[in-house]
């Protein structure tokens, strides 16, 4: 009889997809949705930002996370992750079957990915980094209490390399506002009467416009709560965004898409 843990064998559990991630990023939160969408059963390794990037390397010869190591392949990039996972678990789809609906779909992630994602991180990094405890504490949530220790007592050179290489500053993250809003311009204008962004049904346009407004909408859904209320320049932040329809939009198709967690703990 084989040994099990919470109701997957030993041996299964070694075979599982493994999923590299960070905890508070929307892209990762972008494939991560996606494994719990089409309920495939997977393990999670949580990195932290900066230490991550000698593992990421040896993986992936790329620092980026997040990367999914599923049938022997390693994946980088969250796009490419979902491509992945809609050819092995094609139901329940995430990719319309109509042609041109899938076409619109494909270049709806693609626009989010490009014009959303990057410049919401900085925007939002800008704000949050405001109080540096309050980032080093979020960033190392879940890590062992000694490398939560290290990486807050690193943290003054983690941030310094994150605004170097994100291009936090006040100019960055006024281009990363007015992107913001340019988005959520978008996302409004593209809804459709069923409520969706591409026909009639939930698909990686959703998604991917959902997660990477995740960071500023804050959804209960979440699988990642934050600790401690956010830094006022982030919550007037929030505050501005929140009277917004498309805001509304991401907390409701959190609440009947998020579903449950699909991972099975290590």
């Amino acid at each position: 009889m084989a040994l099990t843990t919470q109701g997957v064998s030993i041996a299964a559990h070694s075979t599982l997809p493994t999923l590299w991630q960070f905890r508070y990023s929307h892209y990762n939160e972008k494939a991560r949705w996606a494994l719990d969408f089409k309920r495939v059963p997977h393990i999670r390794r949580s990195v932290l930002p900066g230490p991550h990037v000698p593992r990421m390397l040896w993986l992936t010869r790329q620092k980026a996370v997040p990367v999914l190591v599923m049938n022997g392949e390693t994946i980088a990039d969250s796009t490419r992750i979902i491509a992945a996972l809609e050819a092995a678990h094609p139901d329940p789809p995430l990719y319309p079957r109509d042609d041109a609906d899938r076409r619109r779909a494909l270049e709806l992630e693609e626009f989010f990915d490009e014009e959303l994602g990057p410049y919401l991180r900085r925007a939002w990094f800008f704000e949050t980094l405001s109080d540096p405890r309050f980032c080093a504490a979020q960033l190392s949530a879940g890590a062992p209490p000694a490398s939560q220790r290290v990486f807050r007592l690193a943290f003054p050179l983690i941030a310094a390399v994150m605004k170097a290489d994100m291009k936090i500053d006040a100019a960055g993250a006024a281009v990363g506002r007015a992107k913001t809003i340019a988005a959520l311009d978008r996302l409004e204008a593209e809804l459709q009467p069923s409520g969706y962004l591409v026909g009639d049904q939930f698909t990686v346009a959703d998604l991917t416009a959902a997660a990477l407004f995740s960071p500023v909408v804050m959804p209960p859904e979440f699988p990642y709560p934050l600790l401690t209320a956010l830094p006022p320049p982030a919550a007037r932040l929030r505050d501005t965004l929140a009277p917004r329809r498309g805001f509304q939009w991401v907390a409701e198709l959190y609440r009947h898409h998020r579903g449950a967690s699909a991972e099975v703990p290590r």
